[in-house]
Parts: C-alpha cells; sequence; structure tokens
C-alpha cells in the first residue's frame, strides 16, 4: 500500500471541507482507495490526511493533480501557504 501524505495550515475548517468533499481532483477514480482526515488537537487550523493508493505511480499521478489545484487558489480556498505532500510506503503494520 503506498500513502500519499499531505500536511498543510488552513484559515477555516468548514471552507476546507466543502471543497474537500466537492472531490475537484475525482478521489476514487484516481485511484484513491481510501482516505484519513487528521487535525492536531491543538490547532483546529491545520489538516493531515492519508490517502491510500494501490501504485506508486499512482499516487505521483494524484499528487501532481493536487498541486495543480493548490496553485489554482479559487479550488483551494482555505489553503495557508503551501502545502507539503510526500509518497509513503508501508514497511511495517501490526494491530494490537
Amino acid at each position: 500500500m503506498t500513502i500519499l501524505h499531505v500536511e498543510h495550515a488552513i484559515s477555516d475548517y468548514d471552507v476546507w471541507k466543502r471543497a474537500f468533499d466537492s472531490d475537484p481532483v475525482r478521489r476514487e477514480q484516481s485511484g484513491v482507495r481510501r482516505y484519513r482526515v487528521f487535525r492536531p488537537t491543538d490547532d483546529p487550523n491545520y489538516i493531515m490526511l492519508d490517502l491510500e493508493f494501490d501504485t506508486t505511480d499512482e499516487a505521483q499521478t494524484f499528487r501532481a493533480a493536487l498541486e495543480g489545484l493548490w496553485g489554482s487558489g479559487r479550488a483551494a480556498p482555505a489553503l495557508v501557504g503551501a502545502p507539503q505532500a510526500r509518497i509513503l510506503e508501508t514497511v511495517e503494520h501490526k494491530e494490537y
């Protein structure tokens, strides 16, 4: 499993969530198998996302689509500053 991990500051969670839910980059059609949204308990204006893909190529293509979206401004209205996006590979997983 390959994960695209994204972090960025936001100005307003509700505005960000509406934009995220509108799905302008078509997550499911782009190969996203599942996603998780996180917010630090001490900073409601910061978002972290994990988007899971079957392949690294899908994650790289999706990251490029996100970078285009972030550059548009109007499609990413609540972003503050430059988002960070990293492609991660799961090397170990254990549940208790």
